[in-house]
């Protein structure tokens, strides 16, 4: 039986509004089971970062624990997801000199590479969250994607460098070791949700992931199947809540609910006449908002947060090589009429991302809603990172077992023991 398909991988996004814990296992056909979710209220995080530390690990608990009991799942490593405006992106060349022609190229080597990215100096502060490597150059020969087994004495890789406060990075593992977990890997939230959301076909053609989150709003740009560019833009969903709430003098609450319920993307969508009354705060008045009124309210802001994404496109030198336009995805995109504002501003292509690419069929429907984008991607992140570890691994030793992420409680002990008592006998015949 195929060790990959016990395997169960926990993803952790700790939003700005939300924390998700969700709990996933692949099919025999490679794609995703979620085998249970759970959420809580995010109340210690501002703009991606954790500001008190304390109610986050409540908030983080309180999202486990659920996991937990609908996967039956005892949940100890997670795979976090990183956001903020602290985030960069940068590109750099590295290179090794290898002894011999002779030897393939290995993965070992690869890693070596990667390894000494990490050694970079960056600006106080600041630390290395990933390295990825984008292609690789064996003696002077381009443009290749995957140099193992080939023959090459100097191997070059570009890569693509992320960095971010130490300070915010600290606090998040901090964060999760009060929760008793443990930090499998620390991933970039844009590329957890471009993980979820995108084809193949797509990261080839050039397309641009924009994740609207309540805090913060997270960029990553794909061409020619390699990732070019990471930005977080310090705004997101919340930003247009208070607007509405500062526009229309209501609560904050209110403000949200009119913003999901009536909100529009574009004011000109929006019937002159409609009207919503909102009750007034104890024996006020209720008050009568336009929602014509709403809707420019929320065009504004959306605007400025587009403008700041396209700064981030032509930022990257690839704004005339995105053949496949924009996905929009995270919470804020279920915003009515939001992909035609995006093409208006941009005049770009544009399509709403929804996590399915990878799923299997028959996982709850609410799963596919793009504000779960972050926490699928987390966990296909996660079995990317154990398929590369596991193949180091069989280099070493293929007698090494994979980490498992969380146990099995229904059941999971019991076939393990059956499974070694086969392998005892299986032995015992063959000598």
């Amino acid at each position: 039986m195929d060790d990959s398909l016990d395997e169960i991988v926990v993803g952790l996004d700790i939003g700005t509004t939300k924390i998700v814990a969700m709990v996933g296992r692949k099919n025999e056909h490679g794609k995703l089971d979620i085998l249970g979710m759970g959420r809580s209220e995010s109340l210690g995080v501002t703009r991606g970062v954790v500001a008190n530390i304390e109610k986050t690990v409540q908030s983080i608990r309180d999202a486990v624990t659920e996991a937990e009991s609908k996967s039956g799942v005892d949940i100890r490593v997670v795979n976090v997801g990183i956001a903020g405006q602290h985030i960069k992106s940068l590109q750099h060349r590295g290179v090794r000199v290898r002894n011999s022609l002779d030897d393939e190229i290995s993965q070992e080597d690869i890693d070596l590479l990667i390894n000494d990215m990490f050694k970079l100096v960056t600006l106080p502060g600041e630390e290395i969250i990933d390295v990825l490597p984008q292609e690789f150059i064996v003696d002077n020969e381009q443009g290749i994607k995957d140099p193992v087994g080939m023959s090459g004495i100097r191997l070059e890789a570009n890569f693509h460098i992320i960095t971010g406060q130490v300070a915010a990075a600290k606090n998040i593992h901090k964060c999760v070791h009060k929760a008793n977990l443990e930090v499998q890997d620390l991933i970039l939230e844009p590329i957890a949700s471009s993980a979820s959301v995108l084809s193949e076909e797509e990261k080839e053609a050039g397309v641009v992931l924009v994740d609207i989150g309540g805090g913060t709003t997270d960029v990553a740009i794909f061409q020619d199947g390699i990732i070019r560019h990471t930005a977080v833009i310090p705004f997101g969903g919340n930003v247009i809540t208070e607007d509405i709430k500062e526009g229309c003098s209501i609560i904050k609450n209110q403000a949200e609910l009119l913003k999901v319920k009536f909100g529009s993307a574009l004011a000109d969508e929006s019937q002159e006449n409609e009207i919503v009354s909102i009750p007034g705060l104890r024996g006020r008045e209720p008050k009568e908002i336009s929602i014509k009124n709403l809707s420019h309210i929320i065009q504004a802001r959306l605007e400025e947060i587009i403008e700041h994404i396209y700064y981030e496109i032509k930022n990257s030198g690839y704004e005339s090589k995105l053949i496949a336009g924009m996905v929009i995805t995270g919470g804020g995109s279920q915003m009515k009429h939001i992909g035609q504002l995006f093409e208006y501003v941009t005049g770009m292509d544009t399509r709403i991302g929804y996590p399915n690419e990878y799923l299997a069929k028959g996982n709850p429907e609410e799963i596919t809603s793009p504000m779960y984008a972050t926490g699928v991607g987390l966990i296909l992140k996660g079995f990317e990172k154990l398929g590369q570890k596991s193949q180091t691994k069989v280099e070493e030793d293929p007698e090494s077992i994979p980490v498992r992420q969380g146990e099995k409680t229904k059941g999971g002990f019991l076939q393990t023991m059956l499974k070694k008592g086969k392998e005892f006998f299986e032995d015992d015949e063959t000598h």
